[in-house]
């Protein structure tokens, strides 16, 4: 029976983590499987891998065919150079002590490595931290002055018009005061102009009153010569 080692999908939609499995070549991918042997969370930062060592050692020393995410990781766990240097002792190409001796001082080689590849992931993330902060106030302090500026604007503004009310109003009351000062000096032209013509209404009423009585007189007099012309006239006939 063709034996793999390989992943089987866990977790909601769009939040995966896998097991890390000894499973029939033949079983579909999250069928049934032999064995599990560790689990895979690629999500973290960095990815969190736990690994039965042993289990997985002796599975791959049996013939076990890992895939090629399964062989990285097995490889990044020290499970593919472990098995590589069982096989140099098992064909005394050195002894246990000295493949013993190898494989620790690779696994702390690669144990330092990785952890300097932690530390400088972690400080890559503080880093992005920071500046996404550093961007965040920026933004913040542009806003708020911009805000400061608008606000200064609108009461600029306010103050302005508040100022052309005052003059308004100022103006208003000076026009009435002056209103009120010409008034008396107008009411009296009116007054002088109303009598002005009252008096010229009553000369006009006066003048055909006169004119009659001149007329009169005259005829008087007209009269009183005619008479005396006829007396004249009689006294020299005489």
């Amino acid at each position: 029976m063709p034996v793999k080692i390989r992943l089987t999908r866990r977790g909601r939609k769009k939040q995966p983590f896998y097991h890390i499995v000894v499973a029939d070549s033949r079983a579909p991918r999250d069928g049934k499987y032999i064995e599990k042997l560790g689990m895979y969370d690629p999500t973290t930062k960095p990815a969190t891998i736990d690994l039965n060592f042993d289990k997985a050692l002796d599975w791959v020393q049996k013939g076990a065919q890992p895939t090629d995410t399964c062989r990285a990781i097995l490889s990044y766990k020290g499970v593919m150079m472990k098995k590589h240097l069982q096989e140099g002792v098992r064909k005394n190409a050195l002894t246990q002590e000295e493949a013993d001796k190898k494989f620790n001082e690779w696994l702390t080689d690669k144990e330092q490595k990785i952890r300097a590849a932690r530390e400088a992931e972690i400080s890559k993330l503080q880093k992005e931290e920071e500046q996404r902060i550093e961007a965040e106030k920026k933004i913040n302090q542009e806003r708020a002055e911009e805000l400061a500026k608008r606000n200064a604007e609108q009461a600029k503004e306010e103050k302005a018009e508040e100022q052309e009310a005052e003059a308004g109003e100022e103006q208003t009351e000076e026009t009435q005061a002056a209103a009120a000062e010409e008034q008396p000096g107008a009411e009296a032209k009116a007054e002088e102009k109303e009598a002005s013509e009252a008096q010229g209404e009553e000369k006009k009423a006066e003048e055909p009153k006169e004119e009659p009585q001149a007329k009169s007189e005259e005829q008087a007099e007209e009269k009183k010569q005619e008479d005396t012309d006829q007396q004249e006239e009689s006294d020299k006939k005489e």
